[in-house]
Parts: structure tokens; sequence; C-alpha cells
């Protein structure tokens, strides 16, 4: 108590200027009508920014939750827009009942593009329903299938590695080929076995085809950027740009086919006959 004492002693002509200075501005602003006006749209101002910087600092706090609902609401109309295009002619009355497909939401904690053989970590797994073989996909287009599991993450086999093979089409036509890599560029991709009685022209869409059981069909893979005939001039070797940026994976959906475990055992079942 005795240092405040000693400290106010000691600025006592500092704080006896400071009153006087805030008695006389009071005095001033009271009698002007112009100091008035000018005094309070500064108070306002002050205030304004004061408020809008809480605002903004608060807004900032609040975007993971803001993301995150986001992603959730995403997933739903994600679910939404795969169960339409696989049952187009289902009414929303039977959408519960028709839907085949199932979606997780993920996010990607590590992703490789420069190895020949490259992986993505994402933080869903066993405990989430995630599983083998499941497809995995942004909100621009494919990225790969789920490779090995754990209880809480998952490792996915990139659409960038070469060992990847994926069932794919000229989008709003029946010609499909398979979709590999050659280790070269990380937004470029290889489309082959397309045969050479396709009409295809550069920027055509590449989608998903319906051969796959872990993919849904139509899935937006790229754009062709160029193309030439194999070397036994039978098929089309075509050249595919990516809509995702491989460098740049963060949020990302993980599809279930609830109906692929049947259609397996029926094929093999079939195979051993």
């Amino acid at each position: 108590m005795q240092r405040i004492i000693n400290f106010i002693l000691t600025n006592r002509n500092t704080f006896l200027y400071l009153i006087l200075m805030l008695f006389c501005l009071n005095i001033t602003i009271q009698s002007h009508s112009y100091h008035q006006s000018k005094f309070f749209n500064s108070s306002k101002w002050a205030i304004g920014t004061l408020f809008d910087s809480k605002s903004s600092l608060t807004d900032y706090f609040g975007l993971q939750r803001e993301n995150q609902r986001l992603v959730q609401e995403n997933e739903s109309l994600r679910l939404q827009l795969l169960n339409t295009t696989t049952n187009p002619s289902a009414t929303a009355k039977d959408a519960g009942m028709l839907q085949l497909y199932e979606v997780i939401s993920a996010r990607a904690i590590k992703n490789n593009i420069a190895a020949p053989r490259n992986y993505i970590t994402i933080n869903r797994g066993e405990t989430h329903g995630v599983a083998q073989d499941m497809g995995v996909i942004t909100p621009l287009g494919i990225l790969g299938i789920v490779e090995n599991t754990s209880a809480g993450y998952a490792t996915v086999q990139s659409v960038l590695n070469t060992k990847s093979n994926i069932n794919a089409k000229i989008k709003n036509t029946n010609y499909f080929g398979s979709l590999v890599w050659d280790a070269n560029d990380h937004q470029i991709l290889q489309l082959v076995d397309i045969p050479r009685s396709a009409s295809i022209m550069v920027g055509d869409t590449i989608a998903t085809g319906a051969m796959s059981s872990i993919f849904p069909e139509d899935i937006p893979i790229g754009l062709i950027e160029k193309y030439d005939l194999n070397q036994n001039q039978s098929s089309y070797n075509i050249q595919v740009r990516l809509f995702n940026d491989m460098a740049n994976i963060k949020n990302v959906y993980v599809i279930r086919n609830k109906d692929r475990k049947e259609i397996l055992e029926l094929q093999n079942r079939t195979d051993a006959e």
C-alpha cells in the first residue's frame, strides 16, 4: 500500500495535469455542440472498431468448429448425391431404403507425392467403419483406395501409385479403360485401353466407370490433356490432368459400397464353377 502512495506522490504533477486536462475537455465538449458531435462520432468509431476486432477474434477461434460443421453438412450432401446418382428414379420416400453407399468424412494427416508408390494417411479407421478396399474421394474427385487400417487411422493407396489401377471412362460414353500412373507428373495420370473407335477430344472429362464395386460411377477424375494411339494402333494412350491438386489434400470422404461383399462373393462363386 505504501508503494502505491509513494508512486502517486512521486507522479502527482502528472496526475494533476491529466485530471485538469480531462476536466477542461469535459467543459469544452459540454458547452459547444460542434465539439459534442465530434466527440460522440469518435466514440462511436472507437467502440465500433473495438467490437469489430472482438468479432473477428471470436470468428477466428470459431473457425475449427465451423469447418467441422461444414464437413458434416458436405458429408450428408455427398451421401445424397451418390445415392441419387446410383438410383436416379428413387423418390425421397424410398431414398433411405435404396441407399447403396455410405460416406465417412475424414482428414488427411500425411500425404506423399514424390515416391513411385505414394500413400495418404487419414484420421479414420476401423472404429469409424473404415475397411480395406473402400474408395476415397475429395470434393473435386477420386483420391485412392484404402489399403490398411488400424483402430483410429487408415492408409490410402493414392492414385499416384504405380500399383494403382482404377476403372475409368470418358464421361457420357460407355468407353472405359484403366487409369494408371507412370510416376512422372503428380498431376497427370494415364488412361489406357480406350478403343480407337471412341470419339475423344482434348478437354473431355474422365470419370469413374461402372465396372468397379469400389467407386460409384461418374465420380470426377480429370480432363484429357493429350492423347495418341498405342504401338498396335488399336487403342488410345490418354494423358489425364487431375481435378485434385494432389499436393494440397485435406478433407476427404471414404465411400462404402454396402453391396460389395455380396457382389464379390457371387463373382468368386461364378469363377470357381
